[in-house]
């Protein structure tokens, strides 16, 4: 079952690669011209427990000098250039990674492929999730706290205490999430979650893009504590 869900996001990635690589010409363009070099960013993500790959997008924010990867909180969002509040906001800044659909390291549908620093900051629950299932482009976690996450760590003036905040009141909620998608997977499933990421790219006066049909936790839960784990 498994094996059939790479090789059919394999197989639409394909068939989409044309008119994609053609957008990224034409955004390769823009971008350069706006922003300049280089156009797109690599980032170290995990593909399971153990094995890592480089996930790429364009390239949205100013380099720093610090090559450490953490969350964007309020603190680095000062480094976000104006074009790339617009690729954040329309997921423009994700089409790259449809190479990364076609190496099979993700799929469309899936929890989002995390840093090395959570898996090892939350071992047995990733090792659980990714397991199951591969990560992907967009997922349940992504459509149901995306906003929340957003909204929390845009208070924090600090890299630590954005990293702070993630880790106590969003990865939790995530890693809860993606254990019920894992448990459930199937088409009716991909099919709601790909609805509502669509959705969310919707404007507002649509009335669609800030609702799930779920509700979110509002409480601060523990990783160690409150998650299921594999024995």
């Amino acid at each position: 079952m498994w094996i059939k869900a790479v090789s059919k996001s394999q197989i639409a990635a394909a068939l989409l690669l044309p008119p994609i690589m053609f957008l990224l010409g034409v955004l390769y363009i823009v971008v350069v011209a706006l922003q300049g070099r280089p156009f797109l960013f690599a980032s170290e993500r995990m593909r399971d427990a153990d094995t890592s790959f480089r996930l790429y997008k364009i390239r949205t924010m100013r380099p720093s000098d610090n090559t450490q990867e953490t969350v964007l909180g309020g603190a680095q969002r000062a480094r976000v250039t104006v074009v790339g509040r617009v690729l954040r906001r329309t997921r423009l800044d994700e089409l790259p990674q449809i190479i990364n659909v076609l190496r099979g390291d993700i799929n469309f549908i899936g929890p989002r492929p995390p840093l090395r620093a959570h898996v090892d900051a939350c071992p047995l629950p990733y090792r659980r999730v990714l397991s199951a299932v591969r990560p992907g482009i967009t997922g349940l976690s992504t459509v149901m706290v995306h906003r929340r996450e957003e909204r929390l760590l845009s208070r924090c003036r600090t890299a630590a205490e954005a990293e702070e905040m993630y880790r106590t009141h969003c990865l939790p909620l995530k890693l809860r999430l993606d254990m019920i998608y894992a448990r459930r997977q199937g088409i009716a499933l991909d099919f709601l979650i790909l609805w509502r990421t669509v959705a969310r790219l919707l404007p507002r006066k649509f009335g669609v893009a800030g609702k799930t049909g779920l509700p979110v936790p509002q409480t601060k839960v523990s990783v160690e504590t409150d998650l299921p784990v594999a024995a």
